[in-house]
């Protein structure tokens, strides 16, 4: 058995797809021109300090090299007054100890692995002691 057909009595009519116009040329002369940077010649050349810390190594030699002692003479020493001033510091004591200055504790927190400090240091400049001049070898 075979079913008849249907036929409709409606004509469907084909939609042409839209197309947009070709792309030929951008216009690049409103787009905004990156800045150029100018070249800059360096005659000379300045050293960068890395770091400006003084470490407990540095130290020693700058307090040998000033007292003229040997660093095992100095070494136990220098440790000692760090200690001492390591304490005054807990305490919050005024020191003043020339020519380094006056040394004050302004406010401390106490922090999980240990305390902050904030100091206040007034040095007069007539108590700095230049570093001694290098002596030539002859």
């Amino acid at each position: 058995m075979t079913t008849p057909k249907k036929t409709s009595t409606k004509s469907k009519t084909k939609v042409a797809a839209p197309t947009a116009a070709p792309v030929t040329k951008v216009d690049t002369d409103s787009a905004p021109k990156a800045a150029t940077a100018t070249p800059a010649v360096v005659e000379t050349l300045a050293p960068v300090v890395v770091s400006n810390e003084m470490r407990k190594k540095e130290l020693f030699a700058l307090v040998v090299e000033r007292s003229g002692h040997k660093k095992k003479d100095v070494k136990p020493i220098v440790e000692a007054m760090l200690a001492v001033l390591g304490d005054a510091l807990s305490e919050q004591r005024e020191m003043i100890l020339p020519p380094l200055g006056k040394l004050k504790v302004q406010r401390g927190k106490e922090l999980a692995d240990g305390r902050a400090l904030v100091l206040k240091l007034r040095q007069k400049t007539s108590q700095l002691t230049p570093a001694p001049a290098p002596v030539a070898a002859e």
